[in-house]
């Protein structure tokens, strides 16, 4: 129960950095992506190269002419995409959590200190990182799949010829369940499509809603250094 706990205040965390689509983007993540790649996808690719055959007995060239048609395993590409899109936003929000738990101890300190402290200026820092964070999200996002589309396209054949040394001659290979891994596949892009649009519209409503200028600091400014030479007036006497 502690470690849901932990997960808990995480996800609050990020709830209170972000607007609806950041939520929403964290939904497509939990659900479409981390969930649907550790059940039907693990299943359906776990043993895609024992099962990958080609009609020939020469040694070797079975093992070529896999790495010839799949560079990369597509499972652990897509392994390695949550891991890369994960990571900037499970710092930012461990960096939330530190500045929230920072903010709680200045809170129960006099207000002397309360008062020196610049609460506008640590929020402005929040959200100019999450929005970095946003924008690294993007990239990435827009980066694997151009790399998903040259690697794979959008259709796993079910033969592929080969003539890769140390094969004797042009071997026909055979891939196993292709029209399952082809849906997946295109399931797998089109999601993350929709993530990308949503990183996007998530960066420039963020944007124009948190850094629009305003002609409200400099009075707030105006009111905190005066509240804070009224305390100290009240400290001298």
């Amino acid at each position: 129960m502690g470690e849901w706990s932990f997960l808990s205040s995480l996800f609050d965390a990020l709830q209170v950095h972000s607007p609806m689509l950041g939520r929403f983007w964290l939904l497509l993540m939990l659900v479409f992506r981390i969930l649907i790649l550790g059940t039907v996808a693990g299943d359906l690719f776990e043993d895609e190269q024992g099962e990958f055959s080609c009609n020939t007995l020469q040694p070797g060239c079975k093992q070529v002419c896999y790495d010839d048609a799949f560079p990369i395993s597509q499972y652990r590409f897509w392994v390695f995409h949550i891991v890369l899109i994960s990571t900037p936003s499970l710092i930012f929000l461990m960096y939330a959590m530190h500045h929230h738990n920072k903010r709680t101890m200045q809170l129960s300190q006099p207000r002397f200190s309360q008062l020196i402290s610049n609460p506008a200026r640590e929020e402005r820092h929040l959200r100019q990182l999450y929005v970095i964070n946003v924008a690294f999200r993007l990239v990435t996002e827009v980066g694997f799949l151009i790399g998903q589309w040259w690697l794979y396209g959008f259709r796993v054949e079910a033969q592929f010829p080969c003539s890769r040394f140390p094969c004797p001659y042009t071997v026909d290979c055979f891939v196993s369940r292709p029209m399952e891994k082809t849906v997946f596949l295109c399931f797998y892009f089109a999601v993350g499509v929709i993530s990308a649009l949503s990183s996007f519209a998530e960066l420039v409503y963020a944007s124009l809603k948190w850094f629009r200028p305003t002609g409200e600091q400099p009075e707030e400014r105006v009111c905190n250094c005066q509240n804070l030479r009224n305390l100290q007036q009240e400290e001298t006497q």
